[in-house]
């Protein structure tokens, strides 16, 4: 059977809001709209092996935006890297699926949550493949608002001047923080031209379409000599008709309505992609 990409994020968005909802605490806006980055990037792009964590050959993913962890930790079980019924510990006493990645869980490459972190340490990963002779590539994913942290400027050139094509980073552009509208807290604009004045190969794509995701992303392969940025369009809280572009959403718990209308809403869309 034919792996259907849109449903696999629809099933990631309705394990997110179960982890969030039973564990009252969670960043389901920014989980949300880096969904599908995450479904594309997993089910349609990357080279792992659910059963070998440590692969040396494996494609690296950084997750940047650590506040995000429940759409990794629901992908990541989903594949197999662990029990899907670990999901359910999510943020209890001594589980090890924490609030943000934790390298003690199968598949996390590396524990991640300060902001600007992530960038630098994928231009480590990726210089060190390159070093090694090896093919892997590396993915890093950011936050908008992350990129008012100048640790990722200063990355951002190292991997020009160290002409890593095997580095990939992709932006969760859905211009809300927690304090509001990315160009009103810390203009980003025009975030295309700065990448590429730091000698970036830059694109822009719709983050919700995960076939063009993929499309896109494979063809970012190494060569030429320069990083690659995708900026991924998206909706903070997509999938979820009251969460949809409100900042309050960057971190709340769906109270038990607000959980009921949010989970029908998902069930309805996969039942009518089921039904295409």
């Amino acid at each position: 059977m034919e792996l259907n990409l849109a449903e696999k994020a629809v099933q990631t968005r309705i394990a997110v809001l179960k982890m969030i909802y039973q564990a009252q605490g969670g960043h389901i806006g920014g989980a949300f709209s880096c969904a599908d980055i995450v479904t594309a990037l997993y089910y349609g792009v990357m080279r792992v092996d659910p059963t070998r964590p440590d692969w040396e050959e494996r494609d690296r993913f950084v997750l940047s935006k650590g506040h995000s962890v429940e759409t990794y930790y629901a992908v990541l079980a989903d594949l197999g890297f662990f029990d899907q019924a670990e999901l359910a510990t999510y943020r209890a006493y001594q589980s090890r699926l924490i609030g943000h990645p934790s390298s003690h869980v199968p598949g996390v490459e590396v524990s991640t949550g300060a902001l600007g972190h992530g960038l630098p340490i994928g231009v480590g990963m990726a210089l060190a493949g390159k070093m090694d002779h090896k093919d892997y590539r590396v993915f890093v994913l950011m936050g908008d608002g992350e990129l008012a942290e100048g640790s990722v400027w200063e990355a951002a050139m190292s991997a020009s001047h160290y002409r890593l094509d095997n580095l990939v980073g992709i932006i969760d552009r859905n211009r809300l923080q927690i304090g509001g509208d990315t160009e009103e807290v810390m203009a980003l604009e025009n975030l295309k031209a700065k990448w590429e004045a730091f000698g970036w190969n830059a694109h822009e794509a719709d983050g919700h379409d995960l076939q063009g995701l993929v499309d896109l992303l494979h063809n970012l392969q190494p060569g030429g000599g320069r990083p690659h940025l995708v900026i991924a369009n998206t909706v903070k809280g997509k999938g979820v008709s009251f969460m949809e572009n409100h900042k309050g959403w960057h971190h709340r718990v769906p109270t038990d309505e607000e959980y009921q209308q949010a989970l029908a809403e998902l069930n309805a869309q996969r039942e009518a992609i089921r039904r295409e």
